[in-house]
């Protein structure tokens, strides 16, 4: 049954029944390297923080921005995230990754057999570069593959969503290039009731693996910065967002509450030229 943003919380991640094994197991990663004694450090592929002044201020978007990919002499993998109840890669029902065309670097608008619409809303690019993280991030991984998706500025999702579940815009796959990099073009995302403003993502062994919709190595999410969100949700089209995003907290959410530094993007830009928004991807 199609679930819609308006309703509860749980229509959108399944609720913490869905989510806690996954956060005990990060968790317990987090414990075990700390008895280690083994600092574990995230990646960025920048240095810039997410606006000129989001360093000074202490700003979340400023966050993983310090060790630059290959400086670290031990990486920590991306953390595991549940891929919530809309991932369209076939283990909720609708499967995308089989579609002709899936395979594309814009992913603003539906293709095949949708509806044909196009996701409005402030442009946004977006690049994950995948590394090897048993090599302290100095290794891209070339030839992985990464399937995105989010929901739109209303905060629905397309193939679930009531009203836009004849659409498969805001998903799409893509093969890294010898630098370990996808870039997609898409749209910043909206807020929607319980969940702090995500990307999700799959990383795949090879872009034959994601087509097939098998042998996913890594889950999760990536995060943007309040500051970010809060620019943009300014703008006509994401007033919803603004109350949403209002009555939530990184340190709330239920994905992000136990550390978000390895997933928050670094992002640059403005609402009248786009924001670009990146994050190092170790696996």
């Amino acid at each position: 049954m199609h679930g819609h943003h308006g309703d509860e919380v749980h229509e959108h991640d399944r609720g913490l029944s869905y989510d806690l094994p996954v956060l005990a197991r990060r968790r317990m990663i987090r414990l075990m390297a700390g008895a280690s004694l083994v600092p574990l450090v995230g990646c960025t592929t920048e240095d810039a923080p997410s606006t000129p002044s989001a360093a000074s201020s202490g700003s979340p978007s400023a966050a993983g921005s310090s060790a630059a990919a290959g400086t670290s002499p031990e990486c920590a993998t991306i953390p595991d995230e549940t891929a919530g109840p809309f991932p369209g890669d076939g283990s909720n029902g609708v499967n995308v990754l089989k579609e002709s065309g899936v395979v594309r670097s814009d992913i603003t608008s539906s293709f095949g057999d949708s509806a044909g619409g196009t996701a409005q809303g402030v442009p946004l690019t977006l690049t994950l570069t995948v590394v090897d993280a048993a090599s302290g991030c100095g290794t891209p991984k070339a030839g992985a593959a990464v399937y995105v998706w989010h929901c739109d500025r209303d905060g629905d999702y397309s193939l679930y969503s009531e009203g836009v579940s004849d659409e498969n815009y805001l998903r799409g796959v893509q093969e890294t290039d010898d630098k370990g990099q996808v870039t997609f073009t898409s749209i910043f995302p909206g807020c929607y009731p319980g969940r702090w403003p995500h990307v999700h993502f799959e990383v795949y062994g090879s872009l034959d693996d994601a087509t097939a919709a098998t042998s996913i190595t890594n889950t999760s999410q990536l995060a943007f910065a309040q500051d970010v969100c809060d620019t943009v949700y300014a703008t006509d089209g994401y007033s919803g967002s603004v109350t949403n995003l209002g009555r939530l907290s990184l340190e709330t959410d239920s994905i992000f509450s136990d550390g978000h530094e390895q997933q928050m993007a670094t992002t640059t830009g403005s609402v009248e030229k786009g924001y670009t928004a990146t994050l190092t991807v170790p696996v």
